[in-house]
């Protein structure tokens, strides 16, 4: 059920995102805002910012007044009102749905992602798969959304996309109060605590500093991958050839790539990193390869962009594809392996507060992305790309110079010798140790 509320959530920001600096660029004679490049990235850094930086408070009011249940629920409903909003015409109801959704979003995605670990207790074995199950469903709709919302919003009209991505929210909310019974029935009782008043150990600090330091590296990661929505999809609608073997597509079809990709390759480095077992690279080591993942896919595409803009033609859609496909294999180095490391070194009472402030990384790169993105109009393409790339390759070797102190910090060297742990057994061993210390 979580699953599915998560996949129609997803469907409907995604089919959003699609679409939306696509229609704030489009002149008004076509329907859409007529807004300047500049402007309308920035807009769209300020948005994708806030819905994720709303995860912060939507955490906190769920854990002291709403509770968890009742947040995706009143979350679920304010989204779908933001985007039947967006469907109608007028700035005023473009604006407000933007609003709701950023408000929305902030209910529902942290919590919902709660209940999924509900449903497990300490040490369970099946969390991981839960999760693994549960982030599938975020790509299947991040997947479906481009095709539908896309095709409905480019090739017919604007509002008729967005109105459509909140009927998918409307499913979700049905299926969440469909399947809402299933959850424990205490759920909305449980609450946090408030945090107790014990200092912090020596050995949470260093944690801690080490979830900051990668937190750094985590923006300038997102900052670069989430051109996708924006940069990127200029370079597309403008650039990019929009045919295959005489089939047409709207530009915002690309936007499909990157979690198909996903749910191609989440197994292959699931089985690649048990297969290496003790022998995998760190988790800093890690960010080191998923930023330079992201910066090569940059330089990939160096090449295409400069003939493009200098020449006035349009290039293969293999181009993106060879990009879009680097840059799921540095998501998957990051991303999850990001979740799991912060589950993992935050103190047990302050993991809730400290996931958070992971998401609030994403947040700043998704701003990040936007300020990038308004420069598309104003340095040639090919250097805005290199730059880019030159930024993510740079932070990468910056990074794995400072891998061996980083693990320092975070006390890798002092783990035992024997099978991984799951993160909920981490997390259960590190509040141990954290009690020991104290």
């Amino acid at each position: 059920m979580l699953f599915l509320t998560e996949t129609w959530e997803r469907f409907s920001y995604y089919g959003m995102r699609a679409l939306l600096i696509l229609y704030m660029v489009a002149p008004a004679a076509t329907g859409g805002l007529g807004f300047s490049t500049a402007r309308a990235a920035a807009i769209y850094g300020w948005y994708t910012m806030a819905v994720y930086a709303a995860a912060i408070p939507g955490g906190f009011i769920a854990d002291r007044w709403l509770g968890h249940s009742r947040a995706v629920l009143a979350g679920g409903v304010a989204i779908a009102c933001g985007h039947f909003s967006m469907a109608l015409h007028g700035l005023s109801f473009f604006f407000a749905g933007l609003a709701f959704i950023v408000v929305g979003t902030g209910l529902l995605k942290p919590n919902v992602s709660t209940l999924v670990g509900t449903l497990y207790g300490p040490g369970d074995p099946r969390r991981d798969s839960g999760f693994s199950i549960f982030y599938m469903g975020i790509n299947i709709g991040a997947m479906l959304a481009p095709l539908v919302c896309g095709y409905l919003g480019q090739r017919i009209d604007w509002h008729l996309g967005f109105g459509f991505a909140g009927i998918a929210m409307c499913l979700g909310v049905a299926v969440f109060l469909a399947g809402r019974q299933w959850l424990p029935a205490s759920i909305d009782a449980k609450r946090s605590a408030a945090a107790p008043a014990a200092p912090l150990t020596s050995a949470e600090r260093r944690r801690l500093s080490v979830i900051g330091l990668l937190f750094v590296f985590a923006v300038l990661f997102w900052g670069a991958f989430e051109q996708a929505g924006s940069s990127l999809t200029l370079f597309a609608d403008r650039f990019t050839r929009l045919s295959v073997f005489g089939f047409s597509f709207p530009s915002s079809w690309f936007q499909v790539e990157q979690p198909l990709f996903v749910l191609v390759f989440a197994p292959v480095f699931a089985w690649m990193w048990i297969k290496l077992g003790r022998r995998q690279p760190s988790s800093p080591a890690k960010f080191a390869i998923g930023l330079f993942f992201v910066g090569v896919g940059f330089l990939i595409i160096v090449p295409a962009a400069a003939a493009a803009q200098s020449r006035g033609i349009r290039v293969s859609p293999m181009w993106l594809t060879a990009l879009y496909l680097v840059h799921t294999f540095g998501e998957l180095c990051l991303s999850p392996v990001g979740l799991s490391l912060v589950t993992k070194l935050a103190p047990g009472r302050l993991v809730g507060l400290m996931m958070g402030v992971w998401f609030l990384a994403t947040s700043f790169g998704n701003k990040l992305a936007g300020w990038v993105a308004g420069f598309f109009d104003v340095v040639p393409v090919a250097r805005l790309f290199l730059l880019v790339a030159a930024t993510a390759v740079a932070a990468a070797a910056l990074l794995g110079g400072f891998i061996g102190p980083i693990r320092r910090l975070a006390g890798e060297e002092r783990e035992p010798e024997g099978p991984a742990l799951t993160p909920a057994a981490a997390e259960t061993r590190g509040s141990m140790n954290s009690k020991t210390d104290a």
